[in-house]
Formats: C-alpha cells, sequence, structure tokens
C-alpha cells in the first residue's frame, strides 16, 4: 500500500513537471510570435463581459426627427479612446433602431469614462450627432461614424469620424476643449487639390501620435501633420492645420498606396487602419483592421471568413510611407463570445481607440459591430 502511494505521488509530481513545462513552452512561443518592435501583447481583462453595451434606456431629443429617440438602443461599438484628467474617455458609436442591417440605422457618438479603463460612467446623451447645421447633406440619415480622437501639444481634442449619408462615407472632422463639446468642421479632404478629392469614399484615419509628458500626443512630421487613412489599402494625408488635409500622392497623381490587402493572409480584403499611429523607438506601428477572404480561398483558414483581426505595420521614422515590417499573423482575433455574436456574426475586434495611462496602453474595439471591449498591456518604448 505504502509503495502504490509513492507510486501515485510521483506520477502526480511527473504530470505536474510535464504541464508546467508545456505552459512554459507555450508562454515563449506566444511571446515569440509578436516581434520586439510590435505593441503587445494585448490581453483581456478577467471579465466575462464587454465594457459598453446598448442601453435601451437612454433617450435623447434628435434635431432632425424633431422627437425623442434611444439613441443607443441597438448597437454600441467601434470607439476612439483617451486619457483625460486622470481617467479614459472612451467616445464610443451607438446606433439607434431605426432601420435593419449595417448602416441602415442612425449613428450618434456616446461618451463614456472609467477610472480603471473597465467600469465606465456614461453621458445620457450623444456629444456629437447630425443636426440641423451647416453638415446635415453629409450626415443625415446615416450619421457620425466611428470616432478617432487624438490631442495636439495645446490641449485641443481633434476627432477623425466618418459623416455617413447613406450614399456617401466621407471622412469629417471635429475640435474640441473638453471631449464633450465639439465644433464640427466639415470634410477632411473637401480642399485639397481644388476639391478633387471631396467626394471620395473615405474612412479610418489615424493620426501620427508619440506619447510626451506620459499624455498620446500628435506629432508633426517634417513641419506637417500625418496621418493613415484608409480601408480597401492604406494612404497617408498631410495637413498643416488638423482641420485640411491632403491626401499624399505618387508619381503618376493618384493616391498613394503603403500597403494594401495580401492574398492568403488574415488581411486578405481589407486594411483599414485602427488607433492613431505611435512613434516608438524602432519606427512608427501603425495597428489595423485586417478582413479574412470568405469562401474564395483567398484568406488565412485559420480564421473565420470575414473575420476582423488586428494587425500591426512597422513604419519608417524618417520616411513615414516606407513599410519596414509587418505580421503575418494577427496579433488580436475574436475569442469572446460577445466577439462573434451580433450585428457582425463572423467575428469582429475592430480596433480603434488608444489610451495611454499609468504606463498602461488600453486598446479599445468593437465587437462584432455591437459592444466595446478592451484589451490592456504595460507598455515601455523598445
Amino acid at each position: 500500500m505504502k509503495k502504490q502511494i509513492i507510486s501515485i505521488i510521483v506520477l502526480i509530481l511527473f504530470l505536474l513537471s510535464v504541464s508546467c513545462s508545456t505552459m512554459k513552452q507555450t508562454k515563449e512561443e506566444k511571446s515569440d510570435s509578436i516581434p520586439s518592435w510590435a505593441l503587445g501583447e494585448f490581453v483581456r481583462p478577467d471579465i466575462d463581459h464587454p465594457v459598453i453595451s446598448p442601453d435601451p434606456a437612454s433617450t435623447f431629443y434628435c434635431p432632425m426627427n424633431q422627437a425623442e429617440v434611444k439613441w443607443e438602443e441597438s448597437e454600441t461599438f467601434n470607439p476612439g479612446a483617451i486619457a483625460h484628467n486622470g481617467k479614459i474617455v472612451v467616445l464610443y458609436r451607438a446606433e439607434d433602431n431605426s432601420g435593419q442591417g449595417i448602416g441602415k440605422r442612425t449613428s450618434r457618438i456616446g461618451y463614456a469614462e472609467s477610472s480603471d479603463g473597465i467600469s465606465m460612467e456614461r453621458r445620457g446623451e450623444p456629444v456629437l450627432f447630425p443636426a440641423n447645421d451647416d453638415y446635415a447633406d453629409l450626415e443625415w440619415p446615416g450619421g457620425c461614424e466611428d470616432p478617432r480622437v487624438t490631442m495636439a501639444e495645446d490641449g485641443l481634442y481633434v476627432m477623425l469620424y466618418t459623416a455617413w449619408n447613406r450614399k456617401l462615407a466621407r471622412l469629417a472632422v471635429a475640435t474640441s476643449r473638453d471631449l464633450i463639446h465639439w465644433e464640427k468642421h466639415g470634410l477632411a479632404f473637401e480642399k485639397a487639390y481644388n476639391g478633387r478629392f471631396k467626394n471620395l469614399f473615405c474612412k479610418s484615419a489615424s493620426m501620427l501620435t508619440a506619447i510626451k509628458d506620459d499624455k498620446i500626443r500628435i506629432q508633426k512630421f517634417n513641419g506637417q501633420y500625418f496621418m493613415y487613412w484608409g480601408e480597401h489599402a492604406i494612404y497617408a494625408a498631410t495637413s498643416k492645420d488638423l482641420i485640411n488635409w491632403e491626401p499624399v500622392l505618387d508619381d503618376n497623381q493618384e493616391l498613394k498606396v503603403i500597403a494594401k490587402p495580401r492574398k492568403g493572409f488574415f488581411d486578405s480584403i481589407f486594411t483599414e487602419c485602427g488607433p492613431p499611429a505611435l512613434i516608438t523607438d524602432n519606427g512608427i506601428v501603425l495597428l489595423y483592421n485586417g478582413k479574412n477572404a470568405r469562401t474564395d480561398g483567398n484568406g488565412d483558414p485559420n480564421y473565420p471568413s470575414g473575420a476582423y483581426c488586428s494587425g500591426q505595420l512597422l513604419m519608417d521614422a524618417r520616411d513615414p510611407l516606407k513599410v519596414l515590417d509587418r505580421l503575418d499573423k494577427p496579433f488580436f482575433y475574436p475569442e469572446a463570445p460577445y466577439e462573434k455574436s451580433g450585428q457582425y456574426a463572423q467575428g469582429t475586434v475592430f480596433i480603434q481607440g488608444l489610451a495611454y495611462l499609468n504606463n498602461t496602453l488600453y486598446l479599445y474595439y468593437g465587437c462584432a459591430d455591437s459592444k466595446v471591449g478592451v484589451a490592456m498591456c504595460r507598455y515601455k518604448n523598445k
């Protein structure tokens, strides 16, 4: 009997040894999967729910409908984020229940803030929305979508969002001093090249930033502000005033393509810009959203057809149009149940907001076009 007990103890110790060795190896393999220049690894908090979900009880008087509407009844997703007064502010896209299907409802921008990046206190009304103003024809009835927010050196907050009139999606600009009261400035590309790109379908702008004085701030390149933008491919644009932007052109005077979808990879359909691009010691890191090909065999079979997964590009800090490296596998992809069920059931982690607080990066993302999630990592400029 004594020998049997000893044998069992030895066996248990052996199994524990193998298990620990396997766990260590798996962790090392996972770390090795992300190169040293990339941001991460981003880890979801130990909760079983998203940080922002629809609220059917929230109402708002819509100046376009001239009626009370449940402005965030159906979906809350695709957020921008920034640290402000010791908290993280999340500006998220909210949809009412005025239609059925993606792009068929009206979107408005909601406001939430958090001390820990997870527990949110929300305002009862949106902070940016279609109104009876000079931009109604750009934003009605589709609304204001997918905000990305950054801060200039003087403390001015700049939001680039998608104005959607259900005919044409276009990048628009708004500014604020408090993240609540916003002044709209119209289309980002309206004046560029004598209006050549005024009616260009365009979305998803990621301005060039760096962490300075413990804040993510907008940075200039060669005396001008710089941003990446685009959905079907990644392009660039420059500005002297953060309001009016000029797309960067190639030698043929066409849009300069910086990166585009790759056959056989997770980003085989779209390479859509994510949060603000961040300058690090290794160069400029651009996080982006890659859409996997559907059933045509052109995507990565390791991820669902149509899924949105997250990639990273490394650009040359001396030439932000030059790609130095690119992840072949997503660093973040739909795993949680709420990331694979909702308005976009193929699975989506649509990264869009990046906030920095207490040496931690908070990455906010849309979950299946229905809710807002977050993942975090300790940040060390490397």
